[in-house]
């Protein structure tokens, strides 16, 4: 059996090998001559065969001692290298983190914030999906990424859920319109004015749609992404209501920007990750950061 067997044995083997003498193995070893000499005997022991050719003056390798030498001082490099990797890893010295964020996110506050971390631990390589909420869970569960930033999902038994951020909601309009006078905007005020929307399959389009109910947008255009509302905005063919962490796009000359009057329209952004799967020590790096730059739950 090899259960008796350390990589200690394999130490003093290579050690025994390279100097051919007990005392100076030993020394090389950090051990006592006995326990030193109790290694090499039980590994001895253990191969069923003598290893070392001894005499009064000089130690030798026996033939079987040549045939497994090859083979020790591979094992012995490949464990510390293998061991060294993982002290990198837990050390945060090496590693990777991929993470799944909304859009809003991933080109608003995630890019200073990736810098930030980059800047700390250069060795942690960073993998940034921008999907859709549905897109991010699915890249969870898929476990091609540590977590996402996205709104809870309706299923979610297999995952580990926790509200990181509650995102408010700004109407957008052309810096002439008449709301643009207001300071904050009751949700009335958008009867009847033409409404540009995002598609029925965003995080934001369903929180708006679940929050004016039963008060229907006049929409005149569905589009996929907030920088092309931004521009239809912009150019006076409507007015939209986008969430804080996407005001970045917005904040052009052309464009005024004004807090909706609705407690109610809070998109909740959650961390997410598998529930049977620990965090690497490089994503719970990343979740710190996380954690230390939104608190707990803020609101913007």
């Amino acid at each position: 059996m090899l259960s008796n067997l350390s990589v200690k044995h394999l130490r003093a083997f290579v050690a025994l090998a390279t100097h051919r003498n007990f005392t100076r193995a030993a020394q090389a070893c950090h051990l006592s001559q006995s326990a030193f000499s109790t290694l090499i005997q039980t590994l001895e022991d253990q191969a069923g065969s003598r290893l070392f050719e001894r005499t009064t003056r000089h130690v030798d390798l026996s033939a079987d001692g040549k045939r497994f030498e090859e083979v020790a001082r591979r094992l012995l490099v490949d464990f510390e290298s293998a061991f060294e990797d993982l002290r990198d890893h837990a050390e945060r010295r090496k590693g990777r983190v991929a993470i799944a964020a909304l859009p809003s996110l991933a080109g608003g506050d995630l890019p200073p914030l990736l810098a930030d971390f980059h800047r700390r631990y250069p060795g942690i390589s960073l993998e940034l999906y921008d999907q859709l909420a549905d897109g991010c869970i699915d890249m969870v569960r898929r476990g091609q990424a540590d977590f996402a930033l996205a709104p809870a999902p309706a299923q979610d038994a297999d995952l580990r859920v926790e509200s990181l951020v509650h995102d408010t909601f700004h109407l957008v309009c052309p810096a002439d319109h008449p709301l643009a006078a207001k300071r904050r905007i009751a949700p009335q005020a958008l009867a009847g004015l033409p409404f540009i929307q995002l598609s029925r399959t965003s995080s934001v389009r369903q929180h708006l749609d679940a929050a004016m109910h039963p008060l229907k947008l006049h929409g005149v255009m569905e589009v996929e992404h907030l920088a092309t509302v931004a521009a239809l905005v912009e150019a006076g063919l409507g007015v939209s209501v986008v969430p804080a962490l996407a005001l970045f796009q917005f904040r052009r000359d052309g464009l005024a920007i004004r807090p909706m009057q609705m407690p109610a329209l809070v998109r909740e952004i959650c961390l997410v990750r598998l529930r049977e799967r620990s965090d690497s020590a490089a994503a719970a790096a990343m979740i710190d950061c996380l954690h230390a730059h939104y608190g707990a739950g803020k609101r913007l």
